[in-house]
């Protein structure tokens, strides 16, 4: 299957904003403005120890000059391997506007504070759930899991504010490279990458598609 590139689109130096964060929200409004489902989603990359790879699909939470955030349970197998090798890669795949974001970069845990706060304005079902899961761990059956929920559910059916579980948190990538990436006719896509030459300085790179 093949869908050619509109010919019309393309990405210059010029249509740069000064930075990647600033560029990134005007794409991100783009996508939101679009009505894309879930412009936030993106696909998170982690490897072991030992340098397997793996990925998976999460939601965008924040994003600022200092980097994406994310939340997870820490001992699930994203969490791990960020622990054991704290260096990621995040794609935004905006297809229907024929773009991606392409993101690298050393990542880290979120100050506790930072947690609490997101984790306080999340649905109670999903803070229930958070205590619940046992993230990337094998279940015998999905009867496990409800009964692990309703246990959670029984457990803090008299507290008003659920804390996070000490076991689950925001990861932040702190971006080495940031890749704008917008297609073109004949395969001959516009990539244009800023890249982290010294603390607080970036230069910006055409790639050849």
């Amino acid at each position: 299957m093949r869908n050619e590139y509109a010919a019309d689109l393309g990405l210059s130096e010029a249509d740069l904003a000064a930075d990647w964060h600033t560029q990134f929200g005007r794409w991100f409004a783009d996508a939101v403005a679009a009505g894309l489902p879930e412009p936030n989603a993106m696909v998170v990359g982690t490897a072991d120890a030992a340098g397997r790879p793996s990925g998976r699909t999460v939601l965008l939470k924040g994003y600022d000059p200092e980097g994406f955030v994310f939340f997870t349970n820490h001992e699930s197998r994203k969490g791990a391997e960020a622990a054991a090798n704290p260096y990621a890669s995040l794609v935004f795949p905006w297809f229907p506007m024929q773009r991606q974001v392409v993101v690298a970069g050393p990542v880290e845990r979120i100050d506790r504070a930072e947690t609490e706060a997101y984790f306080a304005v999340r649905p109670r079902g999903s803070q229930l759930g958070a205590w619940a899961s046992t993230q990337s761990r094998v279940l015998p059956d999905r009867a496990a899991l409800d009964a692990a929920y309703r246990a959670a559910a029984e457990r803090f059916a008299d507290v008003e504010r659920i804390p996070a579980p000490p076991h689950w948190g925001g990861l932040r990538v702190r971006p080495e490279s940031v890749e704008f990436w917008q297609g073109r006719a004949s395969r001959l896509h516009d990539r244009l990458r800023f890249r982290l030459t010294g603390p607080g300085t970036w230069a910006v790179e055409r790639l050849a598609p």
